[in-house]
């Protein structure tokens, strides 16, 4: 099946989120996702109601973000912030869940939560995404997370934040964000109408096309421009994208 740019850039949340970036920036940043038709921005809270009006007449949407990036606001502010950016335009929604709640073992409270917001998206006009911030769970819990947002129907479960950082044994903090391997336990363990998105470590055309192999729909990004812009230059070059879908022994396990 052939691939299109158009099909690569619908895959494109276009990151806005970095806590220094200014209001100029994040113009910016929405002009460059109207210039390479992403799917849409994934934009500070208090930026959707303007992010609308520079969008207007475009394919790209508005979507926010909620208790990001730690998931740890009361159930109560979860929601009043999923209102208010479904109010200021925003028609999709990026949840981080209580991963200490989930790391717990308190599922009740984790499937409550994320029913709320769900609920509140869509009175809203919007979808949800779930995100699980993978880096800090173990597969069992993945895969528990997966089945919640099953009952749950949500449009899509995501990979990360970009900002769920471990402390290494140096004392340094990194992240792994979306790995093969989770990428390949959610779409494994997600009921088929689930879409996934990976966010965190998705840089390249080469690793784009890779996760969209296993089944990834969406990603988040920051480097929309260099993507596009090379696979822009492989269709000019009448070379085929479906044919440079990397396999797993090409990516080496990784990206």
């Amino acid at each position: 099946m052939s691939i299109t740019v158009k099909d690569l850039a619908k895959m494109i949340d276009h990151s806005l989120l970095h806590p220094t970036m200014t209001d100029k920036e994040l113009e910016e940043g929405c002009a460059l996702a109207v210039k390479y038709d992403a799917a849409s921005v994934c934009l500070k809270p208090y930026f959707v109601k303007r992010a609308t009006e520079l969008l207007k007449g475009s394919d790209v949407m508005a979507g926010s973000v909620i208790g990001f990036p730690h998931g740890n606001s009361a159930t109560e502010i979860k929601v009043a912030e999923t209102k208010k950016a479904c109010e200021d335009g925003a028609v999709e929604i990026d949840m981080v869940i209580n991963i200490g709640k989930a790391l717990g073992g308190e599922w009740q409270y984790v499937k409550d939560d994320i029913k709320a917001v769900n609920e509140a998206a869509i009175a809203g006009g919007a979808i949800l995404k779930v995100i699980f911030e993978n880096d800090y769970l173990d597969d069992d819990t993945i895969t528990l997370l997966c089945e919640i947002c099953n009952d749950i129907d949500v449009a899509f479960v995501k990979t990360s934040s970009g900002y769920g950082f471990v402390k290494q044994e140096n004392g340094m903090y990194s992240y792994k964000g979306a790995t093969p391997h989770h990428l390949k336990l959610m779409r494994k363990t997600a009921k088929p109408s689930i879409q996934i998105k990976a966010a965190g470590g998705v840089r390249t055309l080469k690793d784009l096309l890779y996760v969209r192999s296993l089944g990834v729909t969406r990603i988040g990004a920051t480097a929309t421009a260099p993507i596009l812009d090379d696979a822009k230059k492989v269709v000019d070059s009448g070379k085929s994208l479906a044919e440079l879908t990397p396999t797993d022994s090409e990516m080496g396990g990784g990206y």
